[in-house]
């Protein structure tokens, strides 16, 4: 798991460990507390456009990982075809990990819809 994480780069699967426990934590948050004890600005809501936000940011960054493989082909001039599906393949951790967040968060925002509905 952790060779996953460095093959994806570790500046945005930093972020998006970190946007994925800012899910977590809001919805725990959200969980616990009475509405009338929130802080403002926190709310079901939340949870859901932090999903959203850890999905755009994997797509953000594996176009730019694409970018600088485009790049590095193009300075190579040839490359042979498995060496540039395995950028691709590479370049894919990310967004594969922002939409497990954004499938986490989902869920979780449903989960605590049907907690708020049925109070």
């Amino acid at each position: 798991m952790t060779d996953l994480f460095y093959m994806g780069g570790p500046l945005f699967m930093g972020i998006l460990t970190v946007i994925l426990f800012a899910v977590l934590a809001t919805t725990a948050l959200l969980f616990l507390k009475e509405s009338s004890e929130l802080p403002r600005g926190i709310s079901v809501e939340l949870v859901k456009e932090l999903g959203i936000f850890g999905l755009v940011t994997g797509i953000f960054s594996q176009f730019l990982g694409l970018y600088e493989a485009f790049n590095a082909i193009e300075q190579m001039g040839t490359v042979s075809q498995s060496m540039l599906v395995g950028g691709l393949k590479v370049s894919s951790i990310t967004t594969i990990y922002g939409l497990l967040i954004f499938i986490v968060a989902w869920l979780l925002y449903f989960g605590l819809k049907m907690k708020k509905t049925k109070e």
